[in-house]
């Protein structure tokens, strides 16, 4: 009797940690504030209503007509976006790619994972900036292709002093 009494309140089993009163932050757990955030991640990415697909929506309508724009500008003149007024043109071509990037990687690690892409999200927008995403890749990769062909470079990734001299 008293073996199964200890069985069943052993510290790893399910009944002991119900029992228990974790009131004091200091006696919690650490893997109890990973829990409740995996499960906050959890419900935010059921509903639509994550932080980051409302960040890769907001920053991906966006940053793909800025990268549409830096891409005619690359194509008809040979260089990047001007740095603008205290360079803020050209920080938000360069945090433009790193976000297209980053949402067609986001994009990918899906797939892999669940079989399918990105969730469409709130009224089907994180779905629609996941195309563009793929689609401003391609332009990227045609553009940046055709530049070295013609030119036989690509600009980096600050101004040049044969574009903006």
């Amino acid at each position: 009797m008293a073996a199964s009494r200890m069985l069943l309140l052993s510290p790893t089993s399910s009944s002991y940690l119900r029992t228990r009163h974790f009131k004091c932050p200091i006696t919690r757990p650490r893997w109890h504030a990973a829990n409740k955030i995996i499960s906050m991640a959890k419900e935010g990415s059921d509903t639509g209503n994550g932080i980051a697909e409302k960040a890769a929506i907001a920053g991906g309508l966006i940053s793909t007509p800025v990268i549409a724009w830096s891409l005619y500008t690359l194509k008809t003149t040979g260089c990047g976006l001007p740095p603008g007024p205290g360079g803020s043109i050209g920080a938000l071509e360069g945090v433009s790619y790193l976000l297209v990037v980053g949402i067609v990687a986001w994009s990918l690690y899906t797939k892999t994972k669940t079989g399918s892409g990105l969730p469409n999200g709130p009224f089907g927008l994180l779905g629609a900036v996941e195309g563009l995403s793929y689609l401003a890749l391609v332009a990227i990769v045609v553009v940046f292709g055709l530049q070295y062909i013609e030119k036989g470079y690509i600009p980096g990734p600050l101004p040049a002093d044969q574009c903006f001299g």
